[in-house]
């Protein structure tokens, strides 16, 4: 019987929860992954796959229509299979929003709550969009006390968020609102650095989303070099993303820089409080799989 896991799913899930199974997962094997496109003129087909030995097999697809505003419709779509490690049957079907949410969010709150100081209570999200709001749920499970703030380059944009989410503060000067911060979020499309490393106080933590592209930076290079860094995957992000890659390549540092990744638990750490660290989140198929994992294991327990 294939299991057919709907958004609604979502409250049986918990943030914390969600994190001790990506750091279970990391214990496994290493993953396999393998990433696909297909194009037809703005539109494209993303497929990303990963197995582990003895978590199974996912396989995520992604369509991208651009042009889907202009119907009313959401730009991205798609659905997640996964697949039974012991034969390799199909068990279940998990609504693709689900799966990209509480991933892309529990990703940077696992680095969070390794990175961060326990004693942290300002939080800065930089970028008002959807991911941006799904890192303060999820912050909240791992920090109960904090207040947030938000700063988007349209203020207009930022207070439509904060009259949604009870707490939510805005920004107008983001230096200031930087200096103010323990942990800072940064989730944007910017292809240009927005957060500058002579802002950045020592101690504080950042957990850096937006860039995904290879002509994507939301940090500039003296706040690399000013900070110990993470990835979650060097797999996913050294020679992919521009955050890491670019300033590799241009000998700003150096894959030696970065001290680990979820695959190197005991050294994905915080060492002093006086240190900053940056954690960047660059996704993975592996990801998914652990993700969805835990989404089925949660839906079943609550039928």
């Amino acid at each position: 019987m294939i299991d057919f896991v709907p958004f609604e799913a979502e409250a049986h899930l918990d943030w914390i929860g969600l994190t001790d199974a990506l750091i279970a997962g990391h214990k496994m094997p290493k993953a396999e992954i393998s990433d696909s496109f297909l194009y037809r003129g703005d539109d494209t087909l993303l497929l990303r796959s990963a197995w582990i030995d003895g978590l199974g097999i996912a396989v995520k697809a992604a369509t991208v229509y651009p042009n889907n505003h202009e119907q009313g419709l959401p730009a991205v779509n798609g659905g997640v299979s996964l697949y039974a490690d012991r034969n390799g049957l199909l068990e279940a079907l998990v609504d693709f929003h689900l799966v990209t949410k509480w991933k892309t969010a529990g990703d940077s709150l696992l680095s969070a709550r390794k990175l961060a100081r326990p004693d942290s209570r300002n939080i800065l999200i930089v970028g008002a969009g959807t991911v941006g709001a799904s890192m303060i749920s999820a912050y909240r499970a791992a920090f109960p006390d904090a207040q947030f703030t938000v700063w988007n380059r349209t203020t207009a944009r930022a207070e439509e968020m904060a009259a949604e989410i009870e707490g939510l503060a805005v920004a107008t000067d983001l230096p200031e609102a930087i200096a103010k911060a323990d942990i800072l979020c940064s989730a944007t499309m910017s292809t240009d650095p927005v957060i500058k490393g002579e802002w950045l106080q020592p101690g504080q933590h950042l957990d850096l989303i937006g860039a995904y592209r290879p002509d994507m930076r939301e940090v500039d290079d003296t706040a690399l070099t000013r900070a110990r860094l993470f990835v979650d995957s060097r797999e996913t992000t050294v020679h992919h993303i521009g955050e890491i890659k670019d300033p590799i390549a241009r000998g700003v540092i150096s894959e030696k820089d970065i001290v680990a990744s979820f695959y190197e638990p005991d050294a994905y750490c915080r060492l002093t409080n006086e240190e900053i660290t940056i954690a960047k989140n660059g996704g993975g198929a592996h990801l998914d799989l652990m993700t969805s994992r835990y989404i089925l294991e949660a839906w079943r327990q609550a039928q």
